[in-house]
C-alpha cells in the first residue's frame, strides 16, 4: 500500500501540486515498482489479469458510452464512474 501512496505523490508533484524529490525517474520507478506488484499478486492469486484486464475495460468503455449517450456528466458535475 505504501508504493501506490508513494505512487500518488509523484503523480501529484508531476502535475505540479507538490514538491517530491527524484523527478521523472522516481515516478518511473514508482511505476515499474507498482506493476511488479500487480503481476506478482495476480500469479499468487492465479488471477487471469489479461482477461482481467479486457473484460474491466470492456465495462468502462459500455458504462463511458452510457453517460455520453445520457448526456455528459451528472447532477453533481462527476462523470458518474
Amino acid at each position: 500500500m505504501g508504493d501506490i501512496g508513494d505512487l500518488a505523490k509523484l503523480v501529484m508533484a508531476e502535475e505540479g501540486a507538490r514538491e517530491v524529490p527524484g523527478g521523472r525517474a522516481a515516478l518511473e520507478h514508482e511505476l515499474a515498482d507498482c506493476l511488479w506488484s500487480v503481476l506478482i499478486l495476480a500469479h499468487r492469486y492465479d488471477v487471469d489479469l489479461e482477461a482481467a484486464f479486457r473484460r474491466t475495460m470492456a465495462e468502462l468503455d459500455t458504462a463511458i458510452s452510457t453517460q455520453l449517450e445520457a448526456g455528459g456528466a451528472g447532477d453533481d458535475g462527476s462523470s458518474g464512474l
